[in-house]
């Protein structure tokens, strides 16, 4: 009897302990999921605009995609999906791949309209990002901006990361971008104005991304691109030292001809 009694108090205790050692892990994903939502939200603008008479009113929603919202997102889906390490680092690389952030300056956007419907198109044009004191435009964009809208509606702009001349990365020294919309967008949007969304970007570290094996398989990609390239010039090249040669030989040749007569 008192075995039995001390075998039922033994599995009380290490059930209490189960317990006690979910709750603590659960508390932990919780606090961590709620630092990671925090950091997420952070990096999303949101401005809405409506007509007096309330015929359209529309709502955008901006989110820039930083260092740090990239790895929070990373983090967050991970947590959500229950990943492994290698299930989270394909992820990685797909998102990286997708958002191209090596040659790009990347942002989602977000409308959400009501009544009567917007006309955007061309979308690109009424777009402008301040990068410091330059002013870039879109390099690309989601086309499905430019149909017809009414309700919701997402997709991404981009813009050069690097300048067309020099080649220098335009995010050099930056502490601030800021993204205009022009007011003439639509009806409910005129009244107000442009509307801009501004980042503080000082703090934001862009090296955090080069880590791990998404990391490794992404430079591979942009090597195995430069090799390519590097092999067409080649080609492009020996095409015209090849007619250099043939001209060579046909001046030579028509030099000998001529100092033989």
């Amino acid at each position: 009897m008192m075995f039995n009694r001390n075998r039922q108090i033994f599995k009380m205790k290490i059930c209490l302990s189960l317990v006690m050692m979910s709750a603590f892990f659960v508390c932990a994903l919780g606090a961590e999921g709620a630092v990671e939502d925090q950091i997420l939200k952070s990096w999303s603008k949101t401005q809405s605009r409506s007509e007096r008479d309330g015929i359209q009113s529309v709502s955008i929603k901006v989110t820039y995609y930083s260092a740090e919202y990239v790895e929070a997102l990373i983090r967050s889906e991970a947590e959500k999906n229950l990943w492994t390490r290698d299930e989270e680092e394909r992820y990685r690389y797909t998102l990286l791949r997708t958002l191209n952030l090596d040659e790009n300056i990347a942002f989602h956007v977000e409308f959400d309209t009501s009544g009567t419907p917007v006309y955007l198109q061309p979308f690109d044009k009424h777009l402008k990002l301040y990068v410091g004191r330059k002013v870039l435009t879109p390099s690309d964009y989601d086309k499905r901006f430019n149909f017809k809208l009414q309700g919701k509606r997402d997709g991404m702009i981009w813009f050069p990361r690097f300048d067309e001349k020099t080649g220098k990365n335009q995010m050099d020294g930056v502490k601030q971008l800021r993204l205009f919309m022009s007011g003439s967008m639509s009806t409910a949007t005129t009244p107000g104005g442009d509307l801009i969304f501004v980042w503080d970007i000082t703090r934001d570290d862009p090296s955090v991304l080069n880590k791990g094996t998404a990391a490794d398989r992404l430079e591979v990609d942009r090597l195995i691109k430069r090799l390519e390239k590097l092999n067409a010039d080649r080609a492009g090249f020996q095409k015209q030292l090849d007619a250099i040669d043939t001209e060579l030989s046909e001046l030579a040749s028509r030099v000998e001809e001529i100092q033989k007569r």
